[in-house]
């Protein structure tokens, strides 16, 4: 059987992002999510990483400041994909450079609206609220140098209602993301087999 396609989750929350990839990729034949890096030492993802077997290490925020100690970590994991999963920190260059249109990342909104720094989780959904927006949803997209400006691989709307809270809004996109994100990495890694 040949080597299969190692994917590292980075995370910083409670991680039902990082469960429905586990769970999706759980048995699949060609993809394995094989690590779990939160920069949070109290992560729930942790424990649901745990639940499927999968390694989770702690890095905190000033050691990925440092290529060595991570490049050596994805090194070992033989990692080929990083997917983000709610995670917090600007990824560092030296990543970038290194996994060149192989980090995905999800963000809880139709970017280019209501992206940037400081722009993540509720943040984002009270922002659509107040903008009254019509519609939200999720957009997938490969990582640059900058908070949610690389390219557009996957996009999918839900309609905003006047009478939704930034809550109800949360609970469209979470469903959304949890629809369509592991089968849109799926998609990217096996186009490039």
């Amino acid at each position: 059987m040949t080597q299969p396609i190692n994917i590292a989750i980075f995370a910083s929350g409670g991680g039902s992002n990082a469960e429905a990839l586990m769970t999706y990729f759980a048995q699949h034949e060609k993809i394995k999510i094989a690590l779990v890096i939160t920069n949070v030492e109290s992560a729930g993802v942790i424990a649901k990483s745990q639940k499927f077997g999968v390694p989770s290490k702690f890095i905190p925020k000033k050691d990925f400041l440092n290529p060595e100690s991570i490049s050596t970590l994805l090194s070992d994991f033989k990692i080929n994909y990083i997917v983000l999963a709610g995670f917090l920190l600007l990824i560092p260059t030296y990543l970038i450079a290194a996994f060149d249109k192989r980090i995905v990342n999800i963000h809880p909104a139709l970017l280019p609206a209501f992206g940037g720094k400081g722009m993540y989780g509720a943040n984002v959904h009270k922002a659509v609220a107040d903008a009254k927006a019509k519609m939200t949803g999720i957009t997938i997209h490969y990582c640059n140098a900058h908070y949610d400006e690389g390219n557009i691989i996957f996009q999918a709307a839900c309609k905003v209602f006047e009478t939704d809270s930034a809550e109800d809004i949360a609970a469209k996109v979470l469903k959304l993301e949890h629809a369509y994100y592991a089968m849109v990495v799926e998609s990217v890694i096996l186009k490039t087999l």
